[in-house]
């Protein structure tokens, strides 16, 4: 559900409320066998101890935990695999505490509908062997059922995954959070809403998508919207609430001395009326193009998008231009990874400094920016109708990553990622983001590696290294990855 909580913005001082999105929620089923419970008293308490600890880890991932408690047999898992299917989890965690028979944990997978994570994590480090009794040694026992689990879901057509390590072991914590941030997406795709507002832009055969592979493929809702649906909302726009606006981009960007005091104004006015739009139809993500003609108020309208999309990508609702559907959702998967994600195609290769240059004309993350991002006006966009006032900055230097929703022949989707570094270095001063990123290879065979995989000639661009969590968020959403590294 679309809301809003006025204590976060794009840039922490409570300019403009974010995007509050429905929060992770995983379920929780710790167990073991109960046949040991009355031959070794001390050993369940021990193993409860260590369900609750991992409850409370869970906790600092800003998760919602739905803990179906511990089970001793396959009763009980029965019972928990029902409290878990009523609950609609995005992710189940398994915890073996102990050895567990797979009939305490096969309804619960099967029963849920969401994917399953087992989790063997033993009390510490290693076993002190001179004083270990039997008991003791039960504790650390949660690795000899994994084996088992794993037969027995390949056996039920269930996907397996796990984690190994132990209980404050932050290798292992780190796994685990991969999977959790991966659950986040499917959540975000599963329940999101997507805003598809306008037409194709005629003649990009690559990012033609039909709406209904995307509620097939990752669930969700695509919200087809016509430019006369962000028209009346820009006409109901106050004087006053433009003022509003206009102040709140001051602050956010650096305006350029080409910026015209009209065509700032009304891209000021545009956005709050982008945002009544994204409220009214509770969008968590928006795809728009409309080309317009000689001047109208439709043309005038989408040319006056890029500053109010810009502001809802860094506010958590990512906008992508020219139609496309599949990248705003990429954009999506990367903002929900922590990476951002701004929208992003090839700009030019540069064989002195070995390095790609990427970006686009129109919306941006402004959140991950380099530094304060800059307004500028531009008499033409090229390629499109229309002027205004559009952004340029370059993505926070340091680890990218490259990320694309590729569509293959058979209408299946396909994630196309790739890791780099943004460099510093000249950039264009043409109101587009520009970011120089070395993939540690000869640029020219990164963008030839890149364009064979299949990705569109738009994607995100997202900081930090997330292949890992990417081939984590792949497995959830039963998607191909294809990681292209030619170095």
């Amino acid at each position: 559900m679309w809301s809003t909580n006025p204590t976060r913005s794009v840039d922490g001082n409570g300019l403009l409320p974010w995007v509050e999105p429905r929060r992770t929620r995983i379920g929780l089923v710790a167990g073991g066998l109960g046949a040991y419970w009355p031959q070794f008293p001390e050993l369940l308490p021990q193993l409860q101890a260590s369900a609750r600890r991992v409850s409370e880890r869970f906790a600092e991932f800003d998760c919602e935990v739905v803990d179906a408690g511990f089970i001793s047999d396959a009763q009980e898992g029965a019972a928990a695999a029902e409290k878990l299917r009523l609950a609609d989890c995005d992710l189940i965690v398994g915890f073996l505490t102990t050895y567990m028979t797979a009939s305490m944990l096969v309804p619960v997978a099967q029963r849920s509908g969401a994917p399953v994570l087992l989790l063997n994590l033993q009390p510490t480090e290693a076993m002190d062997h001179a004083t270990f009794d039997t008991g003791a040694w039960l504790a650390y026992c949660g690795a000899c059922p994994l084996p088992e689990m794993a037969n027995a879901f390949e056996r039920c057509g269930i996907d397996f995954r796990s984690v190994s390590g132990y209980l404050e072991d932050e290798r292992a914590w780190d796994r685990i959070g991969r999977w959790l941030r991966a659950a986040g997406v499917r959540a975000a795709l599963r329940h999101g809403r997507h805003g598809l507002l306008g037409h194709l832009y005629p003649g990009m055969m690559d990012v033609i998508t039909d709406p209904t592979l995307v509620s097939a493929q990752l669930g969700g809702h695509v919200e087809i919207l016509e430019i006369d649906d962000l028209r009346v909302r820009v006409e109901k726009v106050t004087p006053a609430e433009t003022e509003a606006r206009m102040k709140v981009a001051q602050d956010v960007f650096t305006l350029d001395e080409s910026v015209v005091e009209h065509d700032f104004r009304w891209g000021a006015t545009v956005s709050v009326a982008l945002d009544r739009l994204v409220e009214d139809f509770e969008l968590d993500s928006l795809a728009y193009y409309h080309r317009g003609l000689d001047g109208e108020t439709h043309e005038r309208v989408a040319a006056g998008m890029i500053l109010g999309a810009s502001l809802l990508t860094a506010r958590g609702v990512p906008a992508a231009g020219e139609y496309e559907l599949r990248t705003s959702l990429a954009m999506l998967m990367m903002h929900k990874l922590g990476g951002g994600g701004s929208f992003t195609e090839l700009q030019a290769l540069n064989f002195h400094d070995n390095v790609v240059e990427m970006g686009h004309d129109g919306p941006a993350h402004l959140a991950i920016s380099s530094a304060k991002p800059l307004l500028r006006g531009l008499g033409v966009y090229h390629g499109k109708r229309g002027w205004g006032v559009s952004v340029e900055f370059d993505v926070a230097h340091g680890p990218v990553t490259a990320l694309g929703l590729g569509q293959l022949r058979d209408g299946s989707f396909k994630m196309i990622a790739s890791e780099g570094t943004v460099v510093p270095g000249p950039l264009l001063q043409i109101g587009n983001t520009t970011s120089r990123v070395d993939f540690g290879c000869d640029p020219g065979e990164w963008t030839d590696a890149w364009s064979a995989s299949g990705v569109a000639h738009h994607w995100a661009l997202g900081t930090g290294h997330r292949v890992p969590e990417l081939k984590a968020t792949a497995s959830l959403l039963h998607l191909p990855l294809e990681v292209v590294d030619p170095s």
